[in-house]
C-alpha cells in the first residue's frame, strides 16, 4: 500500500491519530528521529487507542536510513511550499507521503532534494498558515486510497 513518513514529529496525539489512520487504511507508518516524545507516551496511546498493535510502525535515525531500508517507489513531500496540488497526482501502491514537524514543516534541504513535481500542497483559503498534521495526512491518504479503489477495505 502506501508509506506515511513523519519527519521529526513533535506532538504525540497527532502521531497517535496517524497511527490509527494507518491501521485503518493498510498504510505503513515510518517515524524519522528525533521524535518529540516516546512511543510509550500516554498521549500517543490515548490518541492511537488500541491501534498500535494493528499498525506497522518503524523508526529511523534519518530520512536517508528510511530511503535505504524501504526504497519507496516515489516520495511526495507535503508542504505549504509545494508547487503542485496533491489531487493532481495519480498515486501508485508503494508511494511514500512525507510530512514535516508540526511547528516548522519540512526543512528546505529536504524539499530541495525532491523534484518539483513531488512537492505537493493541500489547497487552503488565502491567509491560512497550515492544516493540522494528522488532518493533512488523512486528506492525502484518503485521496490516494480512493484513486486505487480502496483495496483491502471491508465490504
Amino acid at each position: 500500500m502506501f508509506h506515511i513518513v513523519l519527519y521529526q514529529p513533535e506532538i504525540p496525539p497527532n502521531t497517535g491519530n496517524v497511527m490509527r489512520l494507518a491501521a485503518n487504511t493498510g498504510c505503513r507508518l515510518h517515524l524519522i528521529h528525533p521524535l518529540g516524545f516516546t512511543l510509550d507516551d500516554a498521549r500517543l496511546r490515548r490518541a492511537g487507542l488500541d491501534y498500535r498493535d494493528l499498525t506497522s510502525v518503524t523508526e529511523y535515525d534519518s530520512l536517508s536510513a528510511f530511503s535505504e531500508a524501504v526504497h519507496p517507489r516515489r516520495v511526495f513531500a507535503l508542504s505549504t511550499r509545494g508547487s503542485r496540488i496533491y489531487s493532481e497526482v495519480m498515486f501508485q501502491p508503494g508511494d511514500a507521503f512525507l510530512f514535516g514537524p508540526e511547528t516548522r514543516g519540512l526543512p528546505d534541504a529536504v524539499l530541495g532534494s525532491l523534484p518539483g513535481e513531488e512537492r505537493l500542497r493541500i489547497p487552503m483559503v488565502t491567509g491560512s498558515r497550515s492544516l493540522n498534521l494528522s488532518n493533512s495526512v488523512a486528506v492525502v491518504v484518503m485521496e490516494a486510497w480512493r484513486q486505487l479503489g480502496y483495496p483491502g477495505a471491508a465490504t
